[in-house]
């Protein structure tokens, strides 16, 4: 059985509160799912800093920090991309902890390189900032919950490992 992001929220919530640890988010594509399953558990003030819904580019410039060069060259839907939201939200909201998403939930927008469903997560904690590559299939809805779901389980993970 997949969990619910509910219970992945709680779990992150939870591990986060007992090892002191605060979190942030940096999101594109989910456009606040991750940080609204965060804030949905009961206790989620002692560990969410916040996050920033950065859809359009000049958000993510502005706000995260990401270069001109990145939106320019390898693009907002790219793990260069996802590395310096994921740094500049950890940054900014001052978190032990920021996990960023970004990428193409569809229906349109797609090419052969990069494919709806095509998906970026990156984590900056205390041993610097991991980026990875997803593909999810469905609809839209699918997958920024995929996406979302995949951001919570990186977030965990990071968590568990301080």
């Amino acid at each position: 059985m997949r969990e619910t992001l509910p219970v992945l929220a709680s779990r992150v919530i939870r591990l986060a509160a007992e090892k002191g640890l605060n979190v942030g988010t940096a999101e594109s594509l989910t456009g606040g799912m991750v940080a609204a399953s965060l804030a949905g558990v009961a206790g989620a003030s002692r560990v969410l800093l916040g996050g920033i819904v950065s859809y359009d580019p000049r958000v993510k410039h502005e706000l995260l920090g990401v270069s001109q060069e990145i939106i320019d060259g390898s693009g907002v839907v790219s793990g260069p991309c996802a590395r310096q939201m994921a740094l500049g939200a950890r940054e900014r909201l001052g978190a032990d902890i920021a996990v960023s998403c970004t990428g193409l939930a569809g229906p349109g927008g797609g090419t052969q390189q990069t494919p709806v469903g095509t998906v970026f997560l990156g984590i900056a904690g205390k041993d610097g900032i991991q980026v990875m590559e997803k593909h999810f299939t469905g609809g839209r809805k699918r997958v920024r919950r995929k996406t979302a779901a995949a951001a919570l389980h990186i977030l965990w993970d990071e968590i568990r490992g301080w």
